[in-house]
């Protein structure tokens, strides 16, 4: 590599060679190949294989996952995902926005959950590409739903079904706890340790769990009756218009009556209060696949958990917004 003299400033600058990588001891092939076994494996075991230093490792994957990022270029999205991660313990939150339609994160960033934080997303991507954005689905988090409303007015607020599945889980849980706490000696051993096969989809369950599934619900009525109406209340999204999802709302809101499934109730009245958010999927042009999000949230948590924790918060934000964009 050959030193020279620059005439301007006096300085000694070496030549740059295109095909080197930012650690001038490896190439930019190497470092490229080193960035696609960290997709697959920790940076631990690449350097222990390669006999290499982590530090080492990990300089020449965040040059790999950098380019990656300017070869998808600036984003411009039309339909967009907020979710937040917790990055340590103590409620330290950061924000992920998606592209729903081209399946990538476009942005990792903020202090936490406020509404200050996720101006950020909003004033990073510019008012010429807001004002393009038509569709924003969240969790029913109120600060991100108002700087969506003041930020984004022309776009359509949707919220999200996995969360909404989530609460009504959650509900359905609480009955089962009351349930434990009411009965007495033998009548227990039907609930006891069953609160995954409770809480699980009835088609992703095994042949024991369908088993044991149906024993318990034979065996306790108050339960059978929620599980029930928890497995129908998936059908709200499969509706094609707004009135008739409220129609399919109101019955089953009617049928908690004299249920005694408090828990329920204010489940009910949650979703009547968030009502415009989830009836916006009824339109033909917000149908958009809302399993992404949660998706990537799950992809970010096997990062954390394979690294055992990430603490290089700049190491985090390209892994995120890397994970979804094809192999260089």
């Amino acid at each position: 590599m050959r030193r020279m003299a620059c005439r301007s400033c006096g300085a000694v600058k070496r030549e740059r060679l295109d095909f080197l990588a930012d650690n001038p001891h490896f190439t930019r092939r190497f470092a490229f190949y080193i960035g696609r076994r960290c997709r697959q494996a920790s940076v631990r075991d690449v350097a222990k294989e390669l006999k290499l230093t982590w530090d080492t490792v990990k300089a020449l994957e965040m040059q790999y996952m950098r380019a990656q990022i300017e070869r998808a270029g600036t984003p411009g999205p039309k339909a967009i995902g907020i979710d937040e991660i917790s990055i340590r313990r103590g409620h330290t939150y950061r924000i992920v926005v998606s592209d729903l339609l081209r399946k990538r994160a476009v942005w990792f960033g903020g202090d936490d959950r406020s509404e200050a934080s996720m101006a950020q997303f909003y004033a990073w991507l510019g008012p010429r590409k807001t004002g393009k954005i038509r569709l924003v689905v969240m969790d029913m988090w109120k600060p991100f739903r108002n700087v969506a409303r003041h930020k984004a007015p022309q776009a359509a607020i949707l919220f999200d079904k996995f969360h909404i599945m989530r609460h009504l889980g959650e509900a359905l849980d609480k009955v089962r706890k009351a349930e434990y706490a009411r009965l007495r000696g033998k009548d227990r051993r039907f609930i006891k340790g069953q609160k995954y096969t409770l809480l699980s989809r009835h088609d992703n369950l095994t042949l024991d769990g369908k088993r044991s599934l149906a024993l318990l619900l034979a065996a306790n009525q108050r339960l059978n009756t929620a599980y029930l109406l928890k497995e129908a209340f998936g059908q709200l999204w499969d509706y094609r218009r707004e009135g008739w999802a409220r129609r399919f709302f109101d019955n089953w809101r009617a049928s908690l009556k004299w249920q005694r499934l408090e828990p329920y109730e204010r489940f009910a009245d949650m979703i009547d209060h968030h009502w415009d958010g989830i009836a916006a999927y009824c339109t033909s042009e917000n149908k958009v696949s809302l399993g992404f999000v949660e998706g990537l949230n799950n992809k970010i948590r096997v990062l954390q958990r394979r690294a055992y924790g990430l603490k290089d918060e700049e190491y985090l934000r390209l892994k995120v917004l890397s994970c979804m964009l094809p192999v260089l």
